[in-house]
């Protein structure tokens, strides 16, 4: 939980450092508000945890481990056995997650905790009804991933799931608790997608032959087919958004960008468009010189 002190500038949980590496959230992150991007990567604010993304990382951890089975034991009624076990495995891990489910004016919490539980199963049911695990033999689960491209940028992250076909072709699935977004927004979860398969690329040197995002929110599966020169579009796009990080690193210009997703942000007590001060910036500043932003 973030503390804040009188002044209303928040407490860092770690040493800060630069930026050394990019994953596909710290890239949204960058992209949606550059000073969220600070607070979570150079200060390290903490944040507080919240129902629906822990809800997520227990529907991830019981599709994950579904595969531990034989193939005719991965039934719907043995993965929602699973929930629970996952949540306490989970809660074993970080037991401040217990804070999710006091007793407060909101009910018991041991009755919101079943209801969260429920929403949890139902996830995983829904997933059976959009991929069938007995057909399936994923190469690879939770992969964590990383190449560093000829300008030294180090791109990172974990694919959820890493199927190959016989003739060698790649799929990479990763599953979404929430709703498709609408068509506009699309290509904002592809572009994800689009990272783990540019990563995959320079590690194999084999375009991934489909990306496919499974939304167990709303039932509904959304594939791309990428091709190299798209790849090396968003290569392109990646090494521009880690120029832009670097320049806001060295000048300590990290600007707030207010949308409405600052709904669901932790950080408004220190965020300028909220009337807060952040903290005092961590990392030693270079000044430009005059005419390098237009040369740049």
């Amino acid at each position: 939980m973030t503390s804040t002190p009188e002044g209303g500038s928040a407490v860092p949980c770690a040493t800060p450092a630069p930026p050394s590496s990019l994953s596909p959230s710290r890239a949204a992150d960058f992209m949606q508000c550059p000073l969220r991007y600070r607070f979570r990567v150079i200060d390290k604010l903490p944040e507080k945890p919240s129902e629906a993304a822990t809800r997520g990382t227990v529907v991830h951890a019981v599709l994950e481990r579904l595969f531990d089975a034989p193939r005719a034991e991965r039934t719907a009624v043995r993965a929602r056995a699973m929930v629970p076990v996952e949540w306490e495995r989970l809660l074993a891990q970080k037991p401040e997650l217990a804070e999710l489910f006091a007793d407060d004016e909101a009910g018991p919490g041991a009755e919101r905790l079943a209801r969260w539980l429920e929403s949890a199963e139902r996830l995983v049911d829904r997933w059976f009804s959009l991929e069938d695990p007995t057909r399936l033999e994923p190469a690879e689960r939770e992969l964590y991933v990383e190449t560093a491209l000829e300008s030294g940028l180090v791109l990172r992250g974990y694919v959820d799931r890493l199927d190959v076909a016989p003739s060698g072709d790649l799929r990479v699935v990763d599953y979404k608790t929430g709703k498709a977004p609408r068509a506009e927004y699309a290509a904002d979860a592809l572009f994800q997608m689009k990272f783990y398969a540019l990563v995959l690329w320079r590690l194999h040197g084999v375009v991934p032959r489909r990306l496919q995002l499974v939304y167990l929110g709303s039932g509904d599966v959304v594939t791309c087919d990428p091709t190299a020169e798209e790849l090396r579009g968003v290569e392109r796009k990646l090494l521009a958004l880690w120029e832009a990080i670097q320049r806001a690193t060295e000048s300590g210009d990290w600007r707030p960008r207010p949308s409405r997703l600052c709904d669901w942000c932790d950080h408004q007590p220190v965020c300028p468009a909220f009337g807060g001060t952040p903290p005092v910036y961590p990392l030693p500043t270079m000044r430009r010189p005059p005419g390098a932003e237009e040369r740049a």
